[in-house]
C-alpha cells in the first residue's frame, strides 16, 4: 500500500483508503500528514521534559498543525511541509532547554530526498507503526483523533483570546503517550481523559464565542438570495466571518453563510450588519454544485473543503489551516490587525448575484441559554406529556446514499418527540416542515458542532430539574452521525459525561478494532444504527 488512512467514516470499505482517500488526498498528502504528525510526537516528548511553564508558541503551534490533518483541512502539500519545517525547528528548540544534544533525523532532510526514500519513511511512522497488537492500535488511533477535534476547538478558542493551560498539557501528554508501550487499561484512561479534556474545550469555545459575540438567540434565517454580488463564507470560523462582515460593510456586496457557518446568523454580533443576507446551500458535500450556482466568492475558514471544480477555482478562496494546490489563500492576520479581504470583496464586485436555488427561512437559535430560558415551557411540556421523548441527532453529514437514515428517522419519529441537533448533520432534516409542540419547534438547532457542547449543558440541566440521579434516565436518546475528528471529540465528551445508548452511524469507526469496540459496547452500550423503524421504537421506548 502506498498510504494508510482511517480517520474519517468515507474509509475504503470501512477499512481504511489505501492508495488514495476518498476525502481527495493523494499519497503525498497523505504522507505528509503522518510525517507532521510524527513530529509532533517529538516535540511532545521534548515537551514533556522540558522546564514549565512552556511557551504559549509550542502548544499554539501544536493546536494548528493537529488542525491542519483533520479530514478535508489541508490538502496544499507545500503548506504542510512548511508545518512539518517548522515543527522540526520548534521540536531542536524544547530539546535544547532538556539538554539533549543528540542529533536526529531530521524531516526536512527527508523532504528534500528522492520521492521513494520519503514515501517509505512516512510508512515507518504512520498509524500502522504504533502498534503490532490490533487493540493497542485502536486505542492510540482512538486517542489521536478525538486530540486532533480538541486541537480544532482549542486552535478557535484561542484566536478569540481564550486559552487553557490544561487543554494544552493534554495536547503533549498524549501525543507523547502514542510513542510509549503503554496497557490497554492506560491508554483506556488516556482516551476517556480525552473526553473529559474535549468538555472542557467545548466548554471553552462555548464561552470565547459567546462572550464575543453574545448568546444565540432563535432566529429565523433567510434561505433565499439578494440582488446583490456576495460572497460566500463556510467553515466554522467567527473571527473570520466578523472582519469579512466588517470589511463589506457599505461596499455594495451581500454576505451568506454555508454549511457550517450557518449558525452565525444566531448570533446578536453579527445580526447588526444589513449585509448578512441568510445562507445559501446545504452541507459541505454539495459544495460543488452550490458553489457553481453562487457566482460570487468563497471563502474556506476551515476544513470541509473538497476537490475544488475549475469552474469555481479561480473565485474560492482558503485562509486559516484550510488549503488546497492552487487555491488562493489569505495570510494569518498580523498582531492587532484584520485579515486583508480587499481581494476577495474586489473579486465580488465584478461577479453576478447568486443564482437562487431555494426560498424561505429556516430556525435556529437553541443554543443552553436560550433553551434554558424556555425551561419552564419545556419542563411542563414533558410533564404534560406534551413532549414524550427528545432525540438528539448531532453530528456530521456526508455523501453515503444510507445516511437518508437520518431524514428517515425524523420524518418517522411521532408529532410528540423533539430533535436536539448541531453540527452539519441538521441538513438532513432542518428543512423539512416537521412543525411545532405548543410553540416550540420539533428541531431544535443549537449551533456548529462544538455546540454539541451546549446539548450536554440542556441534558444535564434537565437531569438537575427532574431531580434525577444518571442523565440517563432521562426521557432522552442519542442518534448520532459522525464523520470527522470533530464529531470524534464529541463522542468521547459524552462518553465522559456517562451518557450511555448511544447510536453511531452510519457505520462504526474503521479505527475501533473488534476488541476495542466489544469494550464500548458491553461499558457505555455504544451500538450502530439500524433499520430506521426498529431504531425509532427501540429509541421511544428507551432503548
Amino acid at each position: 500500500m502506498s498510504m494508510f488512512c482511517y480517520q474519517c467514516q468515507e474509509a475504503l470499505k470501512n477499512t481504511g483508503c489505501t492508495m488514495r482517500g476518498v476525502c481527495g488526498k493523494n499519497e503525498a498528502t497523505s504522507n505528509l500528514h503522518d510525517l507532521l504528525i510524527y513530529v509532533l510526537q517529538g516535540m511532545a516528548v521534548s515537551a514533556e521534559k522540558a522546564k514549565k511553564p512552556l511557551d504559549k508558541k509550542y502548544s499554539e503551534f501544536i493546536s494548528k498543525a493537529l488542525f491542519a490533518t483533520i479530514t478535508n483541512a489541508n490538502f496544499d502539500e507545500n503548506k504542510i511541509a512548511e508545518l512539518i519545517k517548522e515543527a522540526v525547528t520548534l521540536r531542536e528548540e524544547l530539546k535544547k532547554q532538556t539538554n539533549d544534544f543528540s542529533s536526529s533525523a531530521d524531516c526536512a532532510n527527508w523532504m528534500s530526498n528522492d520521492r521513494k526514500e520519503f514515501n517509505e519513511k512516512a510508512k515507518q511512522v504512520g498509524i500502522l507503526s504504533y502498534s503490532d497488537n490490533e487493540d493497542i492500535r485502536s486505542l492510540k488511533s482512538l486517542m489521536l483523533y478525538g486530540l486532533k477535534g480538541v486541537a480544532a476547538y482549542a486552535d478557535h478558542a484561542a484566536l478569540l483570546g481564550f486559552y487553557d493551560d490544561e487543554i494544552f498539557d493534554f495536547q503533549i501528554e498524549a501525543l507523547a503517550a502514542i510513542t510509549k508501550d503503554l496497557s490497554a487499561d492506560e491508554l483506556t484512561a488516556m482516551v476517556l481523559k480525552a473526553g473529559e479534556v474535549a468538555v472542557k474545550t467545548m466548554a471553552l469555545l462555548d464561552k470565547a464565542n459567546t462572550d464575543t459575540y453574545g448568546n444565540p438567540e432563535i432566529s429565523e434565517v433567510n434561505i433565499g438570495v439578494g440582488k446583490r454580488p456576495g460572497i460566500l463564507i463556510s467553515g466554522h470560523d467567527l473571527k473570520d466571518m466578523q472582519e469579512l462582515l466588517e470589511q463589506t460593510k457599505g461596499t455594495g456586496v451581500d454576505v451568506y453563510t454555508h454549511c457550517e457557518m450557518l449558525p452565525a446568523n444566531y448570533y446578536p454580533a453579527f445580526k447588526k450588519y444589513e449585509n448578512l443576507i441568510g445562507n445559501y446551500g446545504g452541507s459541505w458535500w454539495h459544495q460543488n454544485k452550490e458553489f457553481e450556482s453562487f457566482n460570487g466568492p468563497i471563502l474556506m475558514t476551515t476544513n470541509c473543503i473538497i476537490s475544488v471544480k475549475d469552474s469555481y477555482k479561480d473565485r474560492i478562496f482558503t485562509t486559516g489551516m484550510t488549503g488546497w494546490p492552487g487555491v488562493k489563500h489569505i495570510a494569518d492576520r498580523e498582531d492587532g490587525k484584520q485579515k486583508d479581504f480587499s481581494k476577495i470583496i474586489e473579486l465580488a464586485k465584478k461577479c453576478q448575484p447568486p443564482t437562487q436555488i431555494e426560498t424561505g427561512k429556516i430556525v435556529g437559535g437553541f443554543a443552553h441559554n436560550q433553551v434554558l430560558a424556555l425551561a419552564d415551557k419545556v419542563v411542563a411540556a414533558v410533564k404534560s406529556g406534551a413532549i414524550k421523548r427528545f432525540i438528539v441527532m448531532a453530528g456530521c453529514d456526508g455523501r453515503q446514499r444510507d445516511r437518508q437514515y437520518f431524514t428517515d428517522v425524523a420524518e418517522q419519529l411521532p408529532a410528540d418527540t423533539v430533535i436536539l441537533t448541531a453540527g452539519c448533520a441538521k441538513y438532513r432534516y432542518n428543512k423539512l416542515n416537521l412543525g411545532d409542540i405548543g410553540g416550540i419547534p420539533r428541531v431544535l438547532d443549537a449551533g456548529q458542532c462544538n455546540d454539541s457542547y451546549s446539548l450536554a449543558v440542556i441534558a444535564l440541566k434537565l437531569k438537575e430539574v427532574f431531580g434525577l440521579e444518571d442523565i440517563n434516565e432521562l426521557p432522552i436518546s442519542f442518534d448520532i452521525a459522525w464523520y470527522e475528528q470533530k464529531a470524534v471529540a464529541v463522542l468521547l465528551a459524552l462518553l465522559y459525561l456517562g451518557v450511555k445508548g448511544i447510536r453511531l452511524g452510519p457505520t462504526l469507526p474503521a479505527f475501533l478494532s473488534p476488541g476495542v469496540a466489544k469494550v464500548l459496547v458491553e461499558k457505555f452500550d455504544i451500538k450502530p444504527i439500524g433499520e430506521v423503524k426498529a431504531d425509532v421504537e427501540a429509541m421511544l421506548a428507551g432503548k
